[in-house]
């Protein structure tokens, strides 16, 4: 299922700003040439109960009549942003709900992203942590919920709304040594629920032969062995080689293989209740590919994938993937 709601599009952080409406646009176009449109469910917006359930009161607050600023230099707040961030957030709330209702898969197309944004802050473009809403909407009918975070960026907002829970499982891929700065290996979450966060911090120009390895040897078992009742995807195309914000190096193929693989565990693990959320991704064919791609693995189908360079061939992250492995071994059997 799509899910996508056209508003979404009115979003403007800034004139300019790579979190542009042509992001979802691009998608769009590119999966209504393919024939992969189906019809779209459009979503309501989050509730301010659902908001809270993840955010402090007075941060919801703030979001809603801050009126004209900045939450950072790259974040832009309008009296309008707030419509926008809670109607992002609904519609991971709706992919979710569906997903868990039928088990089958769903894919959100929202913006503006969502996982830069913690309990009682916003930034990186980010205002209501769309992923973490949905997940606390899942947990009212189900006992564990795994997210996975493929983004470029470390989830910072979604580390520190989970940390110190044991119903969530937090997992994120991520290049080390830029924004927001977080996620270190040695960070696997807080008191008795240590070890339920998961962060591996990849060099630059790290690709799919390194993501291949980290989901075999540490994503998939600490899963397995996790048994979420649902599973949560965070998905930024911002880790392709072509994004012009990011250095990492996976391949249109790569990402692909990453939602294979991830659609073969929730069936496996969560009876196949997944759902993918729309977070970063900067160079627009890069991006309309990968969620096309993805969105057709949903059917068990392939589409043409033009940029399929392989940048690491030889597991350049393997050292993150070892040193996760002494960290994570004393909570998990790797």
């Amino acid at each position: 299922m799509l899910v996508y709601a056209p508003e979404c599009t009115r979003h403007i952080n800034l004139p300019g700003h790579v979190e542009s409406p042509q992001r979802v646009e691009a998608i769009l176009r590119k999966l209504e040439g393919l024939g992969l449109a189906d019809p779209l469910r459009e979503p309501e917006a989050a509730t301010r109960a659902q908001v809270e359930a993840v955010h402090t009161k007075s941060y919801a607050d703030l979001v809603q009549h801050f009126g004209e600023g900045y939450l950072d230099t790259d974040t832009a707040i309008h009296p309008d942003t707030h419509t926008y961030a809670r109607l992002a957030a609904g519609g991971a709330v709706t992919a979710a709900l569906a997903c868990a209702e039928t088990g089958r898969p769903s894919l959100a197309l929202v913006r503006p992203p969502g996982h830069h944004a913690g309990p009682d802050y916003g930034g990186g473009f980010c205002y209501f942590n769309n992923v973490a809403i949905a997940a606390a909407q899942l947990l009212d009918r189900f006992d564990r919920v795994a997210i996975l975070d493929f983004d470029a960026h470390h989830g910072n907002g979604t580390r520190d709304i989970f940390a110190a829970r044991r119903d969530v499982l937090y997992v994120s891929t991520h290049q080390s040594g830029i924004f927001p700065g977080t996620g270190p290996v040695e960070d696997v979450g807080d008191g008795r629920a240590a070890g339920y966060t998961v962060n591996l911090p990849f060099p630059p120009r790290t690709g799919d032969s390194t993501y291949t390895l980290a989901f075999d040897e540490l994503i998939d078992p600490i899963v397995r062995q996790y048994l979420p009742d649902a599973i949560l995807i965070s998905l930024g195309a911002d880790a392709h080689y072509k994004d012009p914000l990011t250095g990492l190096g996976l391949s249109s193929p790569g990402y692909v293989s990453l939602a294979e693989r991830t659609l073969k565990l929730a069936r496996s693990v969560a009876a196949g209740r997944v759902a993918f959320v729309l977070e970063g991704g900067y160079h627009l064919p890069a991006l309309a590919e990968v969620f096309a791609g993805t969105y057709a693995s949903f059917r068990g189908e392939s589409v043409h994938l033009q940029f399929r360079d392989i940048v690491d061939p030889n597991e350049r992250g393997k050292e993150v993937v070892r040193q996760a492995r002494e960290v994570l071994g004393k909570h998990w059997d790797l």
